[in-house]
């Protein structure tokens, strides 16, 4: 998986199920709090839960270049199994692309793209049943010219899924959950909005960016890709190449975190075994580790400037 994809995938799970990956834990019966784009109605009438996600970024290049522009999201599925009391909740990702995105054209207007994932059903293992609600949006893709080689480019996530009214749980399965955004241009160079140059602090300060933080991602000094996301990054994070997998915790104590998963009860664990597949998944990884596994995840010292 390439780097910016690594980074873009772990803020997508981001909090998705937290220690000790069981459904029943307190901190896990209140999910999906990260980066949510809300059903408009049910933001406008509930302060704190917005319906629109913007990003603004500076890009360096001329009117011919283009951009990619994709909006990554998790969409809430609620899972019965008959054999369980109750039912349960996972996510579906969903991706949607605006490929090739002139500038030029985009200083006419915004391009805009239809969200639209149809409501819908499934069964697998032959006593799950998976059921969606459907969700519908747009996404809105312009760019202003600032100088002759400046340009400020603005997308905006708008979720318009109906609201008939109900729950905090009702509405999340309406939502675009953990949404962010990955901007790539292959023949122009984005702007770093943490660390911008002298002579374009007054431009980086006046975008306007609303539920995503933009930044740099990929290699260090590369400057051909921006990852808006819900939470607050640094330019060109990476991830630890000693990490052995997702384990949903921002900045994870990857040792600590699954010696607390090897620790877990009989008990906690065959509730987690027919629970969310992703946390049935981390219980797997976490079994199969071996001791020089766990060693290097003890720790390691990096330096983060040049030693003169």
């Amino acid at each position: 998986m390439d780097p910016v994809r690594q980074i873009a995938q772990a803020v997508l799970y981001e909090g998705y199920l937290l220690w000790p990956y069981r459904e029943s834990s307190l901190k896990n019966r209140h999910r999906w709090t990260i980066g949510g784009v809300h059903p408009e109605a049910y933001g406008r009438a509930n302060e704190g839960h917005p319906w629109l996600m913007r990003t603004e970024c500076l890009l360096e290049g001329g009117p011919g270049d283009v951009v990619d522009v994709s909006v990554r999201f998790l969409h809430v599925v609620t899972r019965l199994r008959e054999e369980a009391a109750g039912a349960g909740e996972e996510a579906q990702e969903r991706e949607v692309s605006l490929p090739g995105l002139v500038l030029e054209d985009l200083l006419h207007g915004p391009v805009i793209e239809k969200i639209d994932v149809p409501a819908g059903q499934e069964s697998s293992e032959g006593t799950v049943l998976r059921t969606r609600r459907a969700l519908c949006g747009r996404i809105e893709a312009g760019a202003r010219r600032l100088r002759p080689d400046l340009f400020r480019i603005t997308v905006e996530v708008v979720n318009t899924t109906p609201w008939p009214g109900g729950t905090r749980e009702e509405a999340m399965r309406r939502t675009l959950v953990s949404a962010h955004t990955v901007l790539h241009a292959p023949d122009a160079r984005f702007v770093s909005l943490m660390d911008p140059p002298e002579d374009l602090r007054a431009d980086a300060a006046a975008c306007d960016n609303a539920g995503a933080w933009p930044v740099l991602a990929g290699p260090d000094g590369d400057r051909h890709t921006v990852l808006a996301a819900p939470i607050i990054l640094y330019d060109h994070p990476r991830i630890a190449p000693e990490s052995p997998g997702d384990l949903f915790d921002a900045t994870e104590i990857d040792q600590l975190l699954t010696l607390s998963v090897l620790a877990l009860s009989d008990r906690e664990r065959e509730e987690i075994r027919h629970g969310d597949p992703r946390a049935r998944a981390i219980l797997d990884r976490c079994d199969s580790l071996t001791p020089e596994d766990l060693m290097r995840l003890h720790g390691i010292m990096r330096r983060t400037e040049p030693h003169e």
